[in-house]
């Protein structure tokens, strides 16, 4: 070991401060690096459990070739929207904020989701998007006696990957418990430290009104990001080349 800091030594450049000058610190910073390296295959291997439970990562055949190059712009709310969710994306690793994309249908909130996914996803982040029926049906699976996953497994679960994005809110009439489900997902993964995507028609009003104010403030923590899809349809702009 000592032949070995010597001849490290006399490699490393004058300008480079070593991490370690002797045996004792090399084996303890070998020793960290083995509990990092660790802790992110556990972290890994869970969210490739659940990303088998939902199917991949959930990003729809229609998105999987979303990205922000080919997202066109047609006015300045394309363009706000466009370099607000790039703007997420790359300074993801920084800050735990959520976002919230609510508009009309088809104004360009999946394009965008799934270019962030596909973004994370191509610099080794865990995603997952999901719809609020395929969560539920989930959900309620656990539910037969012969599942071997539990609803607290699958709630831990959802807890573990880097960006869950949860689609269709407010499409149907949720339910008390599908509330309780979406309370209490938003309230694992802020209290982790982990990032959410909520899609949505609604407005702020109505995303308000259909998951309560508790939600909403947690999905508003550090710099959260709230996008308001307001115009016509962006389907109409699709040539089939995008995708």
């Amino acid at each position: 070991m000592k032949n070995f800091l010597k001849k490290l030594k006399k490699i490393i450049p004058t300008h480079i401060e070593p991490k370690f000058y002797t045996d004792q610190e090399l084996l303890l910073w070998n020793q960290k690096q083995g509990i990092l390296s660790s802790e992110r295959i556990i972290q890994k291997n869970k969210a490739m459990k659940i990303q088998k439970i939902f199917g991949r990562s959930g990003i729809r055949e229609l998105y999987l070739n979303c990205s922000f190059e080919n997202y066109k712009i047609h006015h300045s709310g394309h363009q706000k929207v466009l370099y607000e969710a790039k703007k997420y994306a790359k300074e993801f690793n920084n800050n735990i904020a959520s976002f919230i994309f609510s508009g009309r249908p088809g104004t360009g909130k999946n394009h965008l989701a799934s270019a962030i996914g596909n973004y994370l996803i191509l610099h080794g982040k865990s995603v997952l998007i999901v719809t609020v029926a395929d969560l539920m049906s989930n959900m309620k699976s656990t539910f037969n006696g012969s599942s071997v996953m539990t609803e607290e497994n699958l709630l831990h679960n959802l807890s573990t990957v880097d960006l869950l994005m949860i689609d269709e809110i407010g499409i149907q009439t949720e339910s008390r418990y599908e509330k309780i489900i979406i309370n209490q997902i938003v309230d694992r993964r802020s209290s982790s430290k982990r990032s959410t995507g909520m899609l949505s028609n609604l407005d702020h009003l109505g995303m308000k009104a259909l998951l309560g104010e508790r939600v909403i403030d947690r999905m508003r923590l550090g710099n959260s990001l709230w996008l308001t899809f307001e115009w016509e349809s962006y389907r109409k702009y699709i040539t089939g080349n995008e995708y």
